[in-house]
């Protein structure tokens, strides 16, 4: 056994071990307190194979995109949360989280780092089936929680529907059908005072 191809393993084992501190702007269902990346993650690639038949691509490799559920916000570890309406935040996005994705994949040993490097590109660039069935996985879980909180986040930092529309539309690339699911869903937020129009 290479002990210092599981050292390596070992080590990325733990250090990920932080997303469960890396706390997102949405809140749990029932609105108490901030879901952590870890717990998103989990949910994602739960939603991943309950969902699959959704996907748009009827022939998705369903363990590719579970492994982008898992792996996808991992570099948050060192780049932290960048809440998806802060426009500001959203301007170095990119290059504190390929910085991250540097260290953090870097870890591994080379054939492992390379493989979830390339997950996690793949993920953000949504141009495969899968990778456009995890974004949209990852765009319907908060608008969900938002709804079960009874609007959360949205109310705290004064979202509108039309903001909500133009981050989640994406979702129909990858989910037509949980796309339409969330567009009805919007509109009982709308008249239930949970999202201004």
């Amino acid at each position: 056994m290479d002990q210092s191809r599981l050292e390596k393993q070992i080590q990325f084992i733990c250090e990920v071990d932080k997303a469960k501190n890396i706390f997102r702007q949405t809140k749990i269902h029932d609105g108490t307190r901030r879901e952590n990346d870890a717990e998103h993650s989990w949910h994602l690639a739960l939603m991943a194979f309950l969902l699959s038949e959704y996907a748009k691509e009827s022939t998705i490799d369903l363990l590719k995109v579970i492994k982008m559920c898992i792996i996808h916000d991992l570099v948050e570890i060192d780049a932290g949360d960048t809440f998806c309406y802060d426009a500001a935040a959203n301007q170095d996005k990119l290059q504190r989280e390929q910085k991250a994705a540097d260290r953090i994949f870097g870890l591994l040993p080379e054939d492992q780092g390379k493989e979830l490097r390339a997950l996690w590109e793949e993920f953000d660039a949504m141009e495969t089936p899968e990778a456009r069935f995890a974004a949209a996985l990852d765009r319907v879980q908060p608008v969900l929680l938002n709804y079960l909180n009874k609007g959360g986040t949205w109310q705290e930092h004064g979202i509108t529907k039309a903001q909500v529309v133009n981050r989640n539309s994406r979702i129909n690339n990858g989910a037509p059908e949980l796309w339409n699911y969330i567009s009805d869903l919007l509109d009982k937020a709308v008249e239930k005072g949970y999202l201004p129009e």
